[in-house]
């Protein structure tokens, strides 16, 4: 699997001269498998760009995975220009959760007065599935789900092909149990052995202490769930909106000097928007 993130930002885009390296678009991650086919999670911000690079090339067909329903997840989808492209076919899979369907849960991002232009007059041939608790197919890729830990629920994922095994769990809160979500122990054996796990990891301890409930975690809980779960990379995810390049790089090395003092191997990074990694 060839993995790119276009946006790895959490609650709200930011810009300027402090977030360059890390950039300021909110969550967009896509997969390619060897079979050729293009998987994106989430429609933040990022998915903007993704949706420009895409023109460029010769792929007619996508298919686009939610975790949940919350804005900084949703913001970009309206500005996906394979949406206003007949020659397009866009699958949309999520639970429906905290709502009705996944059509309500993504036509809202459109409906007036949001947006002008609403979900039914796109050009592109857009399909809805729902997938929630069992596995499925994309291709090469076998996709599974699980319920994460946070207001109003949602997914996160676990992609696997060829033996390799890819984890995303963004907006997952380890340090309290959501309604939907599930115990630490649960996470870890989701995780065991993943060749790459990309997780939330938005606030210090210090500042968990009066954000605790919000949905998301902090670094130090996030490591210690990597080590646990015996993942072989691990990527920190959902930088918190005032964050700056300087302070996440702090943070991954307050992460790495975690590992090392627990006496362990494990490749440690925060996920910067551009990266590319092949798994």
């Amino acid at each position: 699997m060839l993995i790119r993130c276009w946006g790895a930002r959490g609650s709200i885009p930011v810009s300027g001269e402090q977030y360059l390296r890390y950039g300021g678009d909110t969550t967009c991650v896509e997969l390619r498998t060897h079979d050729g086919e293009t998987i994106v999670i989430d429609a933040g911000t990022g998915i903007r760009r993704l949706g420009n690079h895409m023109l460029s090339e010769a792929g007619s067909q996508v298919h686009l995975l939610f975790t949940h329903a919350h804005w900084d997840h949703l913001l970009g989808f309206p500005f996906f220009k394979p949406l206003y492209r007949s020659s397009y076919s866009i699958h949309l899979y999520g639970c429906p959760c905290a709502q009705s369907s996944v059509k309500e849960m993504i036509s809202g991002a459109m409906a007036p007065p949001n947006f002008p232009v609403p979900l039914e007059d796109v050009h592109a041939d857009v399909a809805f599935q729902t997938r929630c608790d069992v596995a499925f197919s994309l291709g090469s890729v076998v996709v599974t789900p699980i319920r994460i830990s946070h207001p109003n629920q949602g997914l996160g994922y676990k992609f696997e092909e060829d033996g390799r095994c890819f984890v995303f769990l963004t907006d997952n809160e380890l340090g309290f149990r959501h309604e939907g979500g599930l115990a630490k122990e649960d996470y870890a054996a989701f995780c065991e052995g993943a060749d790459l796990l990309i997780h939330d990891a938005e606030f210090s301890p210090q500042e968990y202490q009066h954000t605790r409930t919000w949905g998301h975690s902090t670094f130090t809980e996030v490591v210690t769930l990597a080590l646990e779960a015996n993942v072989k990379a691990l990527g920190l995810f959902h930088h918190n909106q005032d964050r700056t390049d300087d302070q996440i790089d702090a943070i991954a090395n307050t992460c790495r000097d975690q590992i090392a003092d627990a006496g362990a191997e494990l490749e440690c990074f925060a996920v910067p928007a551009g990266m590319e990694r092949t798994v």
